[in-house]
């Protein structure tokens, strides 16, 4: 099997389960036992593809762990204001990891604009680096780059889908609206 040397976790075969939620068919993957990627998607072929794109020789798994851990994350998708206390495996720039950590800083049922999350960071020009580090997120839901929006309240881009996006946001706001 192939390794990937995923972030302060040295070398490590990468496994993956799919699975479908109420956004479509959902794709996690462990590195160590700790989560490594999750996306959503139409088809599950696709997000085989893609995952294999970034760790060529994933293997799909069907055991315990791998049941378990995407019973969490599709219990996140459902219920997107439960917190992720699973270890995760972030493989990313320096700066992408900053980021990240900022993104997961936003609560449920809130949003940030791309310059808030710059300023947070301490970077305030750097909205463009900020929007690709956003774009690059591998672990959907648990890392928010949902919550993300244009200064305006607009809606952006969502690697998933923006219609995915809106239905995330929807659930949070009507989780705090009920709080």
């Amino acid at each position: 099997m192939t390794m990937k040397r995923l972030a302060g976790h040295g070398e490590e075969c990468v496994r993956y389960a799919v699975a479908t939620c109420s956004l479509g068919a959902v794709i996690a993957a462990s590195a160590g036992g700790r989560l490594c990627a999750l996306w959503f998607g139409d088809s599950p072929a696709a997000l085989i593809a893609s995952l294999r794109e970034r760790f060529p020789q994933a293997q799909a798994a069907n055991d315990a762990e791998m049941t378990r851990l995407m019973a969490r994350a599709v219990d996140l998708v459902e219920r997107p204001h439960l917190e992720w206390r699973e270890p995760l495996a972030l493989a990313g720039t320096p700066f992408q990891l900053e980021v990240w950590a900022a993104l997961r800083e936003i609560p449920a049922g809130e949003t940030a604009s791309y310059s808030e999350i710059a300023r947070r960071i301490g970077r305030p020009r750097a909205l463009r680096a900020v929007a690709s580090a956003i774009a690059a997120n591998p672990i959907a839901i648990v890392v928010p780059c949902h919550r993300v929006i244009h200064s305006d309240g607009s809606i952006s881009g969502y690697a998933a889908g923006v219609e995915r996006k809106r239905v995330l946001l929807r659930r949070e706001a009507a989780f705090r609206a009920a709080a």
